[in-house]
C-alpha cells in the first residue's frame, strides 16, 4: 500500500510538472510572437493608419461642432444619436484596421515560419506543436486587444473633446471588439496552416468583409419586412461571428435614451445597434473560437515541416 501511494505521488508530482511546463511554454512562445509581432512592418503601418484615423475624426467632429452649437454641446437626444453613429462609423474604421494587422499578422506568425525552415528550431525539440500554436495564439490575443483597447480610448478621448459625448458602456464594446479580433485572428490561424502567409490574410480580410455585407443586406431584409432576406444576416453572424460581435458593440457605443427616441428614424443603418447581444450568442462565440483552434491544431499536427 505504501509502494502504490508512493507511486501515486510520483505520478501526481511528474503530471504537476508537465502541466507547469506546458504553461511555461506557452507563455514563453506568446512572449516571442510579441516581439516578434513588434519588430515587423505591419504594426508600423496600423501606426499610421490608426493615426490618421484619428486626426481625420478629430478634424472631423470639430468641424460639426462648429457648424452646429447645439450639436456640439450635445442638448438633444437626436444630436447625442447622431454623435453615437459617427462615433461608430469611426470604430469600424478601428476595428477594420485590427482586423487587417491581426489577420496578416497571423500568416507570416505561422505559415511563413514554416515555410522559411524557421518552425524546425522549436518543433524539433519535445514541444507539442499544439503547445507552440496556443503561446502564438495567446500573443496575438494580447496583441490585438491591446491595440483596440489604445485606439479605442483615444478615439473616444477625441469625440469627448471635440463634441463632449462619451459613449455609455465603453468597457462592453471594447470588449465585443476585442472578441472580433479575436475571432478573425483564430480563423487567420487555421488558414495559414494550409495556405500561404498572404493567402490567408486575404481570404480572412474577404471573410470579414463579406459577413459585414450579408448583415447590412440581412438588416435591409428586417426593415422592409422579408424574412428570407433577413435570414442571410442570421446565417452569415453564426458562420462567421465577427458582424455580430460588431452589431454588439455598436449598441454599446449608443446612448440608450436617444435611441428609444429616435431609433425608428434611423432603422436600417449599418451604423446602429438596435440590441445587445444575448448570452447565448456570446457562448456561441467562444464554441466557436474553440472549435476553430482545434482545427487549427490538428491541421498544424499534421502538417509536414
Amino acid at each position: 500500500m505504501t509502494g502504490l501511494a508512493h507511486d501515486r505521488g510520483t505520478a501526481g508530482r511528474r503530471a504537476g510538472e508537465r502541466v507547469r511546463g506546458g504553461v511555461a511554454t506557452v507563455l514563453t512562445v506568446a512572449g516571442l510572437t510579441l516581439r516578434e509581432a513588434a519588430r515587423r512592418k505591419v504594426l508600423r503601418a496600423l501606426g499610421v493608419l490608426t493615426v490618421a484615423l484619428l486626426g481625420l475624426s478629430a478634424w472631423g467632429f470639430a468641424k460639426l461642432a462648429a457648424v452646429d452649437p447645439e450639436f456640439g454641446a450635445l442638448t438633444s437626444g437626436e444630436a447625442r444619436l447622431v454623435a453615437s453613429q459617427l462615433l461608430n462609423l469611426v470604430m469600424f474604421g478601428l476595428s477594420l484596421i485590427a482586423a487587417l494587422g491581426t489577420a496578416f499578422l497571423a500568416g507570416p506568425t505561422l505559415s511563413g515560419e514554416v515555410e522559411s525552415g524557421m518552425a524546425l528550431s522549436v518543433l524539433a525539440r519535445p514541444v507539442r506543436r499544439a503547445t507552440v500554436l496556443l503561446g502564438k495564439w495567446l500573443g496575438l490575443v494580447v496583441f490585438g486587444s491591446g491595440f483596440v483597447a489604445v485606439a479605442g480610448l483615444a478615439q473616444f478621448l477625441v469625440v469627448q473633446v471635440t463634441v463632449g459625448y462619451w459613449p455609455p458602456d465603453p468597457l462592453t464594446g471594447l470588449l465585443l471588439l476585442a472578441a472580433q479580433t479575436t475571432v478573425l485572428m483564430t480563423l487567420a490561424l487555421l488558414l495559414s496552416t494550409a495556405v500561404s502567409p498572404m493567402a490567408s490574410g486575404i481570404v480572412a480580410v474577404g471573410l470579414f468583409g463579406a459577413t459585414w455585407v450579408a448583415g447590412v443586406v440581412g438588416s435591409v431584409g428586417e426593415v422592409v419586412g422579408n424574412d428570407g432576406v433577413a435570414q442571410v444576416g442570421t446565417v452569415s453572424r453564426m458562420l462567421l461571428p465577427t458582424d455580430g460581435l460588431w452589431r454588439g458593440a455598436m449598441h454599446a457605443f449608443q446612448d440608450s435614451t436617444a435611441l428609444s427616441s429616435f431609433g425608428a428614424d434611423f432603422e436600417g443603418s449599418p451604423f446602429l445597434g438596435v440590441a445587445p447581444l444575448s448570452a447565448g450568442y456570446l457562448a456561441w462565440v467562444v464554441v466557436w473560437i474553440a472549435l476553430i483552434g482545434v482545427l487549427a491544431a490538428l491541421s498544424f499536427t499534421r502538417r509536414d515541416v
